[in-house]
C-alpha cells in the first residue's frame, strides 16, 4: 500500500508539473493574440517573404515551439548526457554517500560536461544549418535535415552494430551499402527513429559497464572491512560505517573526480 500511495503521489506531481506547463503554453499564447488583436495599428505579417526570406511564417512559429519543448528529450536522448549522469549516479552509490553529491549537483555538471562534449557537433550545425538558414538559403526544413547529419556521425560513432542491427531489423529499414571506411558516411541515410533508440541502449550497456567497474575497488574495500570486523568479533556494527572514510579517502587519494570526468569526455573523442 505505501509503494502504492507513493506511487499516486509522484503522479499527481507529473500531472500537475504539465497542468503549470499546458496553462503557461495557453496563457502565452492567448497574450500573443490578444496582443495582436488589441493593437489596431500593429500588423504581423506570417506570410514569407520569397524574396528576402526574412518573415517569419507561422508554420516557423509553430517549429519553433515544437523544438522547444523537445529540447529536453533531444538533450537527454540524442547527446552524451545519459551515460554521464548514469556514472555519476553509479558512482555516488559506489561511494556510499548516500545523496552526497545531492542530484541537483549531479545533473548540472552532467549538463555542463554535456555542453562540453557536443560542442564540436554544436558548432557544425551552427556553421551548416543555423547561418545558411538565417541567411535565407535554406529552408526551414532544409535546415533541419542538414542539421540531423552531425549529430547521427556523433551517434553512429557510440552506437554499438548489435544495437543498430537489432533497430534496423525491428523497422525493417534497408542497411546502405558499405563497402569501406569512405562509405560509412552512407549510414547518415538512416532515419533518427532507428538511430536514436540503437543509440540510446548502447548508452545504458557502456554506463552499466563503467558502472560495475566503479563498483569494483570499493567493494573489495566492503569485503576487506566487513572481515576485519567479524575476526574481531564486531558482528554488530555496521561494515559501511567503518569502510566509507576509506573509501571517501582513496577517491580523493587517487583524484577520483578528475579521473572520472576525464575518462567520460575522452570516451566521446
Amino acid at each position: 500500500m505505501s509503494e502504492q500511495t507513493a506511487q499516486r503521489a509522484k503522479l499527481k506531481k507529473y500531472l500537475r508539473r504539465f497542468a503549470v506547463s499546458l496553462t503557461a503554453v495557453v496563457l502565452l499564447s492567448a497574450v500573443l493574440i490578444g496582443t495582436v488583436h488589441a493593437a489596431p495599428g500593429l500588423s504581423i505579417d506570417f506570410v514569407a517573404d520569397d524574396t528576402t526570406g526574412s518573415s517569419l511564417g507561422i508554420l516557423d512559429v509553430m517549429l519553433l515551439f515544437v523544438v522547444l519543448s523537445l529540447i529536453p528529450s533531444i538533450m537527454m536522448l540524442m547527446t552524451s548526457f545519459t551515460r554521464i549522469v548514469i556514472v555519476l549516479s553509479f558512482m555516488r552509490n559506489a561511494l556510499g554517500t548516500q545523496q552526497s553529491p545531492p542530484n541537483q549537483v549531479l545533473v548540472g555538471l552532467a549538463f555542463f560536461l554535456t555542453l562540453f562534449i557536443m560542442q564540436p557537433v554544436l558548432a557544425q550545425i551552427k556553421t551548416e544549418a543555423y547561418e545558411p538558414y538565417k541567411e535565407g538559403i535554406y529552408t526551414a526544413t532544409e535546415a533541419l535535415d542538414v542539421a540531423q547529419v552531425p549529430l547521427k556521425r556523433f551517434m553512429l560513432k557510440q552506437t554499438t552494430p548489435k544495437s543498430l542491427n537489432l533497430f534496423i531489423n525491428l523497422s525493417e529499414t534497408e542497411i546502405p551499402q558499405v563497402e569501406s571506411d569512405a562509405d560509412l558516411e552512407k549510414l547518415t541515410e538512416i532515419s533518427l527513429f532507428v538511430i536514436v533508440p540503437a543509440f540510446v541502449t548502447s548508452e545504458l550497456e557502456r554506463a552499466f559497464l563503467m558502472g560495475f567497474l566503479l563498483y569494483l575497488p570499493f567493494l573489495i574495500i566492503d569485503i576487506v572491512v566487513s572481515s576485519v570486523l567479524m575476526s574481531m568479533g564486531m558482528v554488530m556494527l555496521p561494515p559501511a560505517t567503518i569502510s566509507l572514510p576509506f573509501k571517501i579517502l582513496l577517491f580523493v587519494l587517487i583524484d577520483g573526480w578528475s579521473l572520472l570526468l576525464g575518462t567520460l569526455a575522452q570516451g566521446f573523442a
